[in-house]
């Protein structure tokens, strides 16, 4: 049911939550029924449609429709800000709360702080989280309590769920903004760093490659930490996404294997059984595996290929074909004979024979045929005894090995 309509430059009106998740959270810059591009986003009120839907409410016997708070305006949301910079820590604290309700409202006030100067306030707080020594009790809407103002001011700044635009300008006009979110997870509590760590996934994702190939050895020490302390699944899962973003840039891939990504990666496979996270922890090793220092970490660990090999066929297509690229990585550059007869004692080989007969996936089957190819002559009895096997089961099933 429309509960408050909108009026789009357009000519549309919208439901206006419907409209801003549509416009703001799902990033779309059109009008979903005319699909004219929207330069200028404006809602504006409908005040006639919500009469007439009160009027309905009130005669078929229905709760009316509360009014909806009118949106703030840019001059209310610069002077909360103004009041807010000339205050002590305490009062700080309380214009940030009141920043997170006027957010927590709608979509439309969100990008109204983003175009008062809201981001760039928010982002100097956070900036001085090391020389901030207030000790201060306001509580998020999680319930946790902030003893900081930069703290506040940090989840603030992703539940904004900033626009592209507004990612890039961050560090822009913010200089060191990274490094700072880099000390939040090295000294924050479980809660800023879980945000830090959101937030830094969000800026990663828009920012050049200059920046990206420039990140320091200890930002992965950090994404590491922060997978080992699972403070969240949704905090794993953006240290995951960093991992692969991050990872296909430089010598990112290095540092990463340095950190010890690799082990933790592996000792998180060995216990999880979720397919998004399998298939993401996959993705970053099968990128570790691409250089030396990774490939050499995953032999190290003594479940390594145990537990690429047993992914495979467990998690999902996707997960399947990242498994066997991680195997052919190994078997093209870092295959000693141990490695070969480690890989057939721990079944890999009769992994792989099984991909090439089950649906798991043309590249997936691609890689294993190129596997078995490379280590034929070492793994033949194996392969040979397979087809035997598979042939007596079944004489129709074909068996795709081509040696």
């Amino acid at each position: 049911m429309m509960k408050d309509p909108v009026t789009i430059p357009t000519g549309i009106t919208y439901d206006r939550e419907s409209i801003e998740k549509w416009l703001f959270t799902n990033k779309n810059k059109n009008c979903p029924v005319t699909k004219q591009v929207l330069s200028n986003p404006d809602l504006t009120p409908n005040h006639t449609l919500r009469r007439v839907i009160q009027s309905w409410c009130t005669l078929n016997g229905i709760e009316r429709v509360p009014t909806p708070k009118p949106a703030v305006n840019i001059s209310q949301i610069t002077k909360l800000l103004s009041n807010a910079a000339k205050s002590s820590p305490q009062m700080q604290m309380k214009c940030l709360k009141r920043l997170r309700s006027i957010a927590s409202t709608s979509e439309t006030n969100k990008r109204c702080i983003e175009s008062s100067g809201g981001v760039d306030f928010l982002a100097s707080l956070v900036k001085n989280n090391n020389t901030s020594t207030a000790s201060l009790e306001a509580c998020d809407h999680d319930g946790f309590e902030f003893t900081k103002p930069s703290d506040e001011a940090l989840s603030i700044l992703f539940s904004l769920q900033l626009s592209e635009s507004a990612l890039k300008s961050l560090t822009m006009k913010n200089g060191e903004f990274i490094d700072s979110l880099l000390n939040i997870l090295q000294v924050g509590c479980y809660e800023s760093r879980a945000y830090a760590v959101l937030l830094l996934n969000s800026i990663l994702e828009v920012e050049e490659p200059g920046q990206l190939v420039a990140l320091k050895p200890e930002f992965f020490v950090e994404l590491v930490q922060i997978l080992l302390d699972q403070i969240s699944p949704k905090a794993s899962k953006a240290a995951l996404q960093l991992l692969i973003n991050v990872g296909r840039w430089g010598r990112n891939k290095l540092k990463a294997a340095e950190a010890g990504a690799v082990k933790v990666l592996v000792d998180l496979l060995l216990c999880s059984s979720e397919k998004r996270a399998c298939e993401m922890m996959l993705t970053a090793l099968d990128q570790l595996c691409q250089c030396a220092g990774g490939r050499a970490e995953l032999l190290k660990h003594g479940a390594g290929l145990a537990v690429v090999s047993k992914k495979i066929l467990r998690v999902s297509k996707v997960g399947s074909e990242r498994a066997v690229r991680i195997l052919l990585s190994i078997s093209k550059y870092s295959a000693s004979p141990s490695v070969v007869q480690e890989m057939l004692q721990l079944g890999v080989v009769s992994k792989l024979c099984l991909v090439l007969q089950v649906d798991s996936g043309s590249k997936a089957k691609e890689k294993a045929r190129e596997i078995l190819k490379l280590h034929a002559r070492a793994w033949m009895n194996c392969i040979k005894g397979l087809k035997q096997s598979i042939y007596r089961l079944d004489f129709n099933l074909p068996v795709i090995l081509l040696i």
